[in-house]
């Protein structure tokens, strides 16, 4: 089983990030849990959002401690360590939204051992939509960092969930970002 824990803020789509990739891993025949965690509900206040994803059926009903992939949708989280790190062990991969790395972060990378991939997820979103929507594109680079889905089936079921201009731009998006995203060395 792989779990998945998205951060972000609200407004900014963690829980739809959570929600598409739960759905393209559904469309793969793969068993899916997608749920979100949030305190006060407005926009801006932190969240998380989480999928599991396996070839079994899951059991598990709890939250996620220890996950296998982290995205950090939100550049500003990026200096809470502590949040984004929390029950991550080496071998983990990490998805941020950075045009690069700063020299704190890359040394909580090396401490802990974790696969650090980053994209601008924040200039494509601004090139394609105008406006700082960072969730589909750090989708994309969840896909192309991982494999864990296809980038074609996330392309489907974006197709499903949007209609018209929307979901063609969040198609530009997920397929630029995929093509961007860098592995950190």
């Amino acid at each position: 089983m792989i779990e998945v824990r998205w951060h972000g803020r609200g407004g900014q789509g963690v829980v739809t990030s959570s929600e598409l990739l739960a759905k393209a891993a559904l469309l793969e025949g793969k068993y899916v849990q997608h749920f979100p965690e949030f305190g006060p509900e407005r926009r801006g206040a932190p969240v998380r959002a989480f999928t599991r994803i396996s070839e079994t059926p899951i059991d598990a009903h709890y939250s996620v401690y220890t996950p296998n992939i982290v995205v950090v949708i939100d550049p500003t989280l990026l200096t809470e360590h502590k949040l984004i790190f929390d029950g991550v062990k080496e071998g983990v991969k990490v998805i941020v939204n950075a045009p690069e790395i700063d020299e704190k972060l890359a040394a909580k990378v090396k401490e802990l051992g974790v696969e650090l991939y980053y994209v601008d997820a924040y200039k494509i979103a601004l090139d394609v939509f105008g406006v700082p929507f960072y969730n589909t594109p750090m989708l994309g680079a969840l896909v192309s960092a991982t494999g864990l889905v296809s980038l074609d089936s996330v392309k489907q079921v974006i197709k499903e969930r949007f209609s018209g201009s929307i979901a063609e731009k969040n198609l530009v998006a997920v397929e630029k970002s995929a093509k961007e995203v860098k592995k950190y060395e």
